[in-house]
């Protein structure tokens, strides 16, 4: 039959008492410190002290226990295998202080978190970079193509009407404007651009727009738009319908200009 646990768990606590008691008493027979058999049994002063207290609610698990009040009484010249003997065991541990509270687990050391704070921190300088830099190599490679003397420069393709929208003039004028009233002009982004407004001869905004940005610049005189993606980025001049800057993936540069008086 099955021992209960309760009554085995105060077995055990009245026998590390009495063992405990006896060997206490030998140690100070001894004139033994509790440090000097800490040094000779590899065991903390703090458990040595539970056991001569009779203490079982800070020691570990009794197969354990048993083995601490061995290598104390072969510490103090006695039969650590007779004292140890006496000393009840079975699966009350687990009733008392459960396994898992004393197995060792994995622990986050301080160098651990600095090592991946590093490999965060990299991981995202790199990818702000490759997302800032990839618009601008787009337009840098647009211009060189648009410039490079080995190509002949082809009017239709660059301009067309198909393939750069209604924009079809680098400067002009909104039908609607009022001579010597300020131009508007407002930039929807449909899919993520480089932007370059230029307002009035002073740059106002350079660098990357993302989708669903909405933006609205005011000049006196003249307002440039440049866009590394023109078919992701929609412009609204003055009261005029919102249309496509360019192509999508092209590189388009449009000047918004102000009707000048009397004309």
């Amino acid at each position: 039959m099955k021992e209960n646990p309760l009554h085995l768990q105060q077995q055990q606590i009245e026998k590390l008492k009495e063992l405990g008691s006896r060997l206490r008493q030998v140690r100070e027979e001894q004139s033994m410190s509790l440090e000097e058999v800490g040094d000779r049994t590899r065991i903390q002063v703090r458990l040595l002290k539970a056991i001569e207290e009779g203490r079982r609610e800070i020691l570990p698990e009794p197969v354990y226990i048993q083995g601490f009040i061995k290598r104390y009484a072969d510490a103090l010249g006695l039969d650590g295998v007779e004292y140890s003997d006496t000393f009840p065991s079975g699966p009350i541990f687990q009733l008392i202080k459960p396994t898992w509270r004393y197995l060792p687990s994995p622990q986050l050391r301080p160098i651990h978190l600095y090592l991946m704070y590093v490999f965060l921190v990299i991981g995202a300088v790199n990818g702000l970079s490759y997302v800032v830099n990839r618009p601008a190599l787009e337009v840098g490679k647009g211009e060189t193509n648009q410039r490079s003397p080995s190509q002949p420069s082809n009017k239709a393709d660059t301009d067309s009407p198909e393939k750069l929208g209604p924009f079809t003039p680098a400067v002009f004028s909104s039908n609607t404007n009022q001579p010597g009233k300020p131009v508007r002009v407002g930039v929807t982004v449909k899919t993520p651009s480089w932007v370059r407004v230029v307002v009035d001869g002073k740059t106002q905004f350079e660098g990357l727009l993302p989708q669903g940005t909405q933006r609205t610049w005011v000049a006196q005189e003249t307002l440039i738009v440049k866009a590394g993606n023109a078919g992701g980025i929609l412009v609204a001049f003055n009261d005029e319908k919102a249309k496509k800057l360019g192509a999508p993936g092209k590189v388009r540069e449009v000047t918004f200009a102000a009707n000048p008086p009397g004309s």
